[in-house]
Formats: C-alpha cells, structure tokens, sequence
C-alpha cells in the first residue's frame, strides 16, 4: 500500500512522519529531496543561477534559499517557472526511491508530500492521512518555531490550503491537537484499520 501523508505548515506532520519511520516504515520525504535536488553542483542548481542570478547562491555555492523564497514572494511568474524547474525532478526521485522500496520487499511506503493537495499528487498514493489541527495550534506553533508576530503566522497559513480542504480528500485525520501520545493512538487505529503491513 502507498500511503500519502499530508497536513499544512506546523500542523505535526513530520512529527507523525518519524513516528512511522520509528515503526519500520520506508518514507518517501518530498521535502528532503527537494533538498537534495539542488545540491552543490547539481543541474537544477545551475539552471536557478542562470534564471534568478548568482545572488541566489551562498558563497560555498549552496542554494540561499531565504533569498531566492523573496525573489518568488509574491511574483507569480518566477514561482512558476522555478516550480517548472524544481517539480518534474522532486517527483521523478520521489517515484525512484518508492520503486526501490517496493524493490526491496516493503509491502507499506509512505509518501511525506506536504503539498499533496495543492500539487495534485493524489494519483501517486491509495491513501492519505491528514495530519490536522486548528489555526489557533498552528499560530501557536509557528511562534515558539520562528520569532514570529501573530499577523505573521496567520500569513504563512493563509498562503496554504485550509485545513478544512484537504481534510476533504483523506482517508483518515489524525487530529494532532492533543498529546504525542493520543496522536500515535489515532495513527495505530489508522494502520490496524487498513490492515497495513511493514
């Protein structure tokens, strides 16, 4: 089974992502590849630099990407032809390392795809489990992460999908609201319910 494993922006998705991985689960991570995709060195790299300039570079040659984040802010042109740069090669990798799982004798992989929704990606799993909590959590969360004011917060969780959207395409929420603890017992239901095997 693919299972996709969504949520929005400090809802605790990476959070129940580890605690999958700590249960024996292969993950597909879209956020680590999305990394790794722009090594130093790497062709998706260079072709960053030839659009938006070596300003966008750190002086060890590694991407700044606080800096190239201002440059699409707000510019719906440059975000869309970095996304056309950046998204064929995060899912031609994402799809690799799940074959080699697969490859490899798993009979469960998850997808940990922040923007499952928002990016349509829906094709790639059987599954998907929304880790949810409300706006109040989140502004919370984002505070005590980053020196953030209120107004701040509620920005970032504006420019995603509400809560209330994606929970409409999942199979199951895991409502993260509460204790770790209640969270894994909402996530082991999830996985007894659906006969989910390593």
């Amino acid at each position: 089974m693919i299972i996709g494993l969504t949520g929005s922006i400090a809802s605790g998705k990476s959070t129940v992502s580890n605690m999958l991985k700590e249960k024996g689960f292969p993950i597909v991570d879209a956020d680590e590849i999305a990394r790794r995709v722009v090594e130093p060195g790497s062709e998706l790299l260079k072709e960053i630099e030839n659009i938006f300039g070596n300003k966008v570079l750190f002086a060890d040659g590694s991407l700044n990407r606080v800096v190239l984040g201002e440059l699409i802010f707000g510019d719906e042109q440059a975000r869309l032809q970095l996304n056309a740069i950046m998204h064929p090669a995060i899912r031609k990798e994402m799809i690799r390392q799940k074959q080699e799982h697969l490859s490899n004798g798993a009979q469960t992989v998850i997808m940990d795809i922040p923007l499952l929704i928002e990016s349509k990606l829906q094709s790639y799993v059987e599954k998907i489990i929304v880790v949810s909590v409300t706006p109040k959590v989140q502004i919370e969360r984002l505070k005590s992460r980053n020196v953030l004011s209120d107004e701040e917060a509620l920005v970032r969780i504006q420019s995603q999908l509400p809560m209330h959207t994606k929970e409409q395409y999942a199979h199951a929420v895991i409502d993260n609201n509460a204790s770790l603890k209640q969270t894994e017992q909402q996530l082991d239901e999830i996985l007894l319910s659906w006969n989910v095997e390593l």
